[in-house]
């Protein structure tokens, strides 16, 4: 019986399915679908003529439409390309270092100044009379190479504050150009300048967008030169250019505030900048010493070409050995010398053997706490100290004295670099010391 049953079942699997039989056509549904036909046929004919019209004017409709406003791009696009003979402009420069929450002014601290360029001609009336002017903050490397720009790409370029943080720009941003210039108020950064790509932002200004201007020609907008702008803490570690001989010593460059090396410039009494040319005139090798293998040959010589700007001003000092007066300068060049009765002015010193001029200038600076500040003319200080000396000769001091009127140039021939002191005596001393 199983047999049996499975033959039956392979015999089905096998044999195809039957067609499914087509429903048999008569003579009257033949005649129903000719008459269908027919009826179709009939009303495309008769819809045709309207739906033609109806196409042809929604497509003329669409024609004319993008064609108006391929024709207003098109203007648009030559009227904003349209060279301009009107542009605004910075009077002066802005510093290529500026730090956040101050007042942004000028390279000599005086207020920023836009003005408008007339190409030669007269402003237009509403130029002259007062136009509203915007200051923006610009990405630094806009525009590039380009010396023209459009509207559109200047408005791009506008830097906008981060994230939840505050205005870019706070302060007066809106001024009233009145005949043609505009001095800027107080406007400041809120933020540095590190997060864009050009690590640099620049100032723009613009008409104010709005302003009814018709029938007046276009006026480009004014850039700035590019700037960095760092956090206002910066400011606390600005090194000063020239640095000034009361500033501390960690104005001078690589040598950071509190850093190793200022550390170990305190330890040995190395205050201010004053106190490291001393030691630097006295004794280089000391001081080289003092600062350590950390700093190297680069990085020493930043530091002592940084320091040689220093400005000396006109102070001397004067020092009293045995047989033997110094005039020095503040950071202890020696000026002018009496050794044994004997006067030797600035450009005489060359004649004083170079081991003797070194001694006794480290003999000045190791008994610093007797040092005179000289008062007056420096020649009538020689007079005074010639007055009772029987073993000089009065009229060779006098004549001495009287070549320190002039100009005098010569070399600090106890040191081993090339820097030349110019020094000019006459009334008060005047010397300069520069590498």
């Amino acid at each position: 019986m199983a047999a049996k049953r499975l033959f039956c079942e392979t015999e089905s699997i096998l044999t195809p399915p039957l067609e499914k039989k087509r429903p048999r056509q008569t003579f009257a549904s033949i005649i129903g679908e000719v008459v269908m036909g027919n009826s179709l046929r009939h009303l495309t004919k008769a819809l045709e003529p309207l739906l033609r019209r109806v196409v042809c004017e929604e497509v003329d409709r669409s024609l004319m439409q993008y064609s108006r406003s391929l024709t207003r791009a098109s203007s648009l696009r030559i009227q904003a390309l349209e060279p301009s003979s009107y542009q605004l402009y910075f009077v002066n420069n802005v510093p290529s270092k500026i730090f956040t929450g101050s007042k942004i002014t000028d390279v000599e601290n005086q207020a920023l100044r836009i003005a408008v360029e007339d190409g030669g001609g007269d402003l237009p009336s509403l130029i002259s009379s007062s136009v509203k002017v915007e200051i923006v903050a610009l990405n630094g490397d806009f525009p590039g190479d380009k010396q023209d720009w459009t509207a559109d790409e200047f408005n791009a370029n506008i830097v906008k504050e981060r994230t939840g943080r505050r205005p870019l720009l706070h302060g007066d941003m809106n001024v009233t150009l009145r005949h043609g210039a505009a001095t800027i108020g107080d406007i400041e950064f809120t933020d540095n300048s590190c997060w864009i790509r050009s690590r640099k932002f620049r100032l723009g200004a613009r008409i104010v967008p709005g302003s009814d201007r018709n029938n007046s020609p276009r006026i480009r907008e004014a850039i700035s030169e590019p700037f960095v702008v760092n956090d206002q803490r910066g400011e606390l570690y600005k090194k000063h250019y020239p640095p000034m001989l009361h500033d501390e010593v960690w104005r001078l460059e690589k040598i950071g505030k509190e850093g190793v090396f200022h550390r170990r410039l305190n330890d040995h009494n190395i205050k201010t900048v004053q106190e490291f040319l001393q030691f630097f005139t006295v004794d280089q090798q000391k001081l080289r010493t003092i600062l350590g293998m950390g700093m190297s040959e680069r990085m020493w010589e930043a530091t002592t070409k940084h320091a040689k700007t220093c400005e000396l001003g006109q102070k001397l000092y004067l020092f009293r050995g045995h047989n033997f007066t110094l005039f020095l300068n503040p950071i202890y060049q020696v000026v002018q010398a009496v050794i044994n009765g004997r006067t030797y002015t600035f450009s005489e010193l060359q004649n004083i053997h170079e081991g003797t001029l070194k001694n006794l200038r480290k003999q000045a600076f190791d008994n610093r706490q007797w040092l005179q500040d000289i008062e007056g003319n420096l020649s009538d200080s020689l007079l005074l100290l010639t007055q009772g000396n029987e073993e000089s000769d009065y009229n060779n001091v006098m004549e001495k004295s009287l070549i320190i009127s002039g100009e005098a140039e010569g070399r600090d021939w106890d040191s081993n670099s090339d820097q030349i002191i110019s020094a000019t005596f006459q009334g008060n001393v005047h010397y300069n010391y520069f590498s």
